[in-house]
């Protein structure tokens, strides 16, 4: 919205410059010289006036830019945090998913502890990735 309020300004402010320099200088048919001083002092403000309006504009894009980069590093955040569930939960079920299959030459499975070592497998590969992700900040 502040930019195009910022628009409409420079769309107001900038066709006069040409006209106000012209009657500032006394180029203007029909006008009596000693009109162009006064038509100085409006030039310099209208002049004042774009080179406000430029800056307002710039600063309106710098502070949109920050608040776009914020918003990158906060989906940047949320992402990583994301990732980081997505693997606490794949790795125990893709140790799941393999010794729910139904092969008869893994030696596990008629291993007494074959189910024990599989649980205690996922909680450990589970604890070790809550403390990486806890250490490196994902979580």
């Amino acid at each position: 919205m502040l930019k195009r309020e910022i628009a409409e300004v420079r769309r107001a402010v900038l066709p006069l410059r040409d006209p106000m320099q012209r009657a500032a200088l006394g180029s203007v048919p029909g006008m009596s010289p000693d009109a162009a001083p006064f038509f100085r002092d409006v030039a310099d403000h209208l002049h004042r006036v774009a080179e406000t309006v430029d800056e307002l504009d710039g600063l309106l894009s710098s502070a949109f830019s920050a608040q776009q980069t914020r918003i990158a590093a906060q989906q940047n955040d949320d992402m990583r945090k994301i990732s980081a569930g997505v693997a606490l939960v794949a790795v125990p079920t893709l140790i799941a998913g393999i010794y729910g299959m139904n092969f008869r030459v893994m030696p596990e499975l008629h291993w007494t502890l074959g189910y024990p070592m599989a649980v205690g497998l996922m909680i450990l590969s589970s604890c070790a990735l809550w403390a990486y992700f806890k250490r490196s900040g994902w979580l």
